[in-house]
């Protein structure tokens, strides 16, 4: 339940610290008190939207903060989501600048506006002047008929199967998609995937053709050239190393009669068994050399299928192409793979599909068997708010498949008793009110909800109906804490504690009232700014 709600700068609110009692509690003021500040700022704390026009003239931030006392199950679902608490309770805390950045705080720990949204479903219900609305969406219908029913465990199963349903089909749908696509490119992969096999592809022989194509188609050049210098260098008479030969011999000799020609003997030695081995590897390279035109246009033509196949492929490596054709290998056996994917996810769907339907009529029956029950609750309740000869019909309708079956939920009304319509469309604005009421004291008894605001849905009654709406709205709050915001004194006089809002010099503020004071509001509220003794009179007598 709500403890206490603190305010401090928010919008014509400067600062304001209440605290409730449990029961129901009455909050009341003049039209344009501020009665509706109130309720937007407990909005605010409990995750609702925010702007900087919500921002007063006193400061740069408005700070809202609501503490409640919270149940064991609530404290578990805390520690489930990893948010804290205290053993006392909670206390959420928005803060929100003039610049319309906000905050949000659970027990002074900074928290996402997702987390607190979520942990205020299971804080408050605030039904709003325009929440008689809602009794024409479909969706309400269905959580009304669903919590009578105590259908919401089989509607989480139910949900669960519409999801494994979606996402298995998803997955179904685009492998299908695959498999197609695949096939479309299969003709033509298989036929890139054979070129490069029958090519015979070996890792860095492009570098290694290169090499040998430069050499055949120069031999003849090169071998002139190599002869050349093998003439050059070689044992002749007149080479090269025949020539050093005699060089050594003569510094060898000098040596005798002068000191330092050795060592340039030796020097002059060691120069010529370079030279001389130099020769050997031209030599040897000179019968490596091969003039072969044959062997020139083989490779000639394998550098041209690699070249070809690279510039296909648009890759500058046979690396490369290795590559691509183990992708396109890849490829041309993923077809065999999606298709076995296809027939596993296609057995997934079957028995996800009879899940969803044993789930989805588990769901219709617990609902059909309920909608009776709900349906002579409902009429009951709006025949005690003195809607005597009206009846009420809850309506199972086929809808089409979705997380919550396969049922739609009619509210169907008339107020004399005859030919019943959508609700929506046969009741009048008091009529709506009583309905909603009704239906929301049957709720009040299977949700868990501690916490429930009525903002005005008393409009469009008065007098003993009024009355009769004040006593059902009395009785929930011995069940739970209610907040009934009215403008009604049949309604107000129910309360175990009464607030009074008001505004001074454009600054609304908010007070518990004393006995004493409580009748006079009550007077105010049955005859107007000028309240008589008549009216004290009548006031006591409400207030019995």
């Amino acid at each position: 339940m709500l403890k206490r709600l603190s305010v401090s700068n928010y919008v014509l609110i400067g600062s304001l610290d209440i605290v409730f009692p449990e029961g129901l509690v009455i909050i009341s003021g003049e039209t344009g008190a501020g009665k509706s500040l109130l309720l937007g700022a407990l909005a605010l704390a409990l995750g609702g939207k925010s702007d900087s026009a919500m921002v007063g003239s006193s400061s740069d931030t408005c700070v809202v903060e609501a503490e409640f006392s919270i149940s064991p199950a609530l404290k578990e679902l805390l520690r489930e989501k990893d948010l804290p608490f205290e053993e006392n309770g909670i206390t959420l805390r928005r803060v929100v600048s003039r610049s319309g950045r906000s905050r949000c705080f659970i027990c002074d720990e900074p928290v996402s506006m997702v987390d607190v949204q979520e942990l205020s479903s299971h804080l408050v219900d605030i039904h709003s002047q325009h929440q008689t609305l809602r009794l024409g969406d479909p969706a309400f219908r269905m959580d009304v008929l669903d919590l009578y029913a105590n259908a919401l465990p089989s509607r989480e199963n139910c949900r669960k199967a519409w999801d494994a349903v979606k996402s298995i089909s998803a997955e179904l749908e685009s492998t299908r998609k695959a498999i197609q696509q695949s096939l479309l490119e299969e003709d033509y992969n298989r036929s890139l995937l054979q070129r490069l096999e029958d090519a015979h592809l070996v890792p860095g022989e492009l570098e290694d053709l290169d090499a040998e194509q430069r050499q055949l188609a120069h031999a003849e050049e090169i071998l002139e050239l190599l002869s050349g210098v093998l003439e050059s260098l070689g044992n002749e008479e007149y080479s090269v190393a025949s020539r050093l030969r005699d060089g050594v011999r003569g510094l060898e000799k000098a040596s005798a009669h002068m000191q330092g020609m050795e060592e340039l003997a030796r020097r002059l030695e060691a120069a010529r068994l370079e030279v001389e081995d130099i020769a050997a590897e031209v030599e040897q390279s000179c019968e490596r050399v091969e003039v072969n035109p044959s062997r020139l246009e083989e490779v000639e033509q394998r550098l041209s299928l690699l070249w070809d196949l690279m510039h296909r492929h648009g890759v500058s490596t046979v690396d490369d192409l290795i590559s691509e054709k183990d992708t396109l290998s890849g490829k041309v056996r993923d077809i065999s793979t999606l298709e076995e994917r296809e027939k596993e996810l296609s057995k997934a769907l079957e028995k996800a599909s009879a899940d969803y339907d044993a789930a989805a009529a588990t769901l219709h029956k617990l609902r059909e068997t309920a909608s009776g029950g709900l349906s002579k609750a409902v009429e009951g309740a709006i025949h005690s708010l003195e809607l005597d000869h009206a009846v009420f019909r809850v309506e199972l309708l086929p809808g089409a498949d979705g997380p919550l079956g396969r049922d739609r939920v009619d509210f169907l009304f008339g107020s004399t008793g005859k030919n019943p319509v959508e609700v929506q469309k046969a009741a009048s604005g008091g009529e709506l009110s009583r309905i909603m009421l009704a239906v929301k004291s049957i709720m009040a008894s299977y949700t868990q909800m501690p916490t429930m605001v009525f903002d005005e849905i008393d409009t469009g009654v008065s007098g003993s109906t009024a009355d009769r709406m004040g006593e059902m709205i009395c009785s929930m709050g011995e069940r739970m804490q209610i907040f009934a915001i009215t403008h009604l004194p049949q309604v107000a006089a129910k309360g175990r504690a009464h607030y009074l809002v008001s505004k001074k010099n454009d600054v609304t503020s908010m007070a518990r009232l004393s006995s004493e004071s409580r009748v006079m509001e009550i007077a105010r509220m049955l005859s107007g700014s000028g309240i008589s003794s008549a009216a004290i009179e009548n006031a006591k007598a409400l207030l019995g």
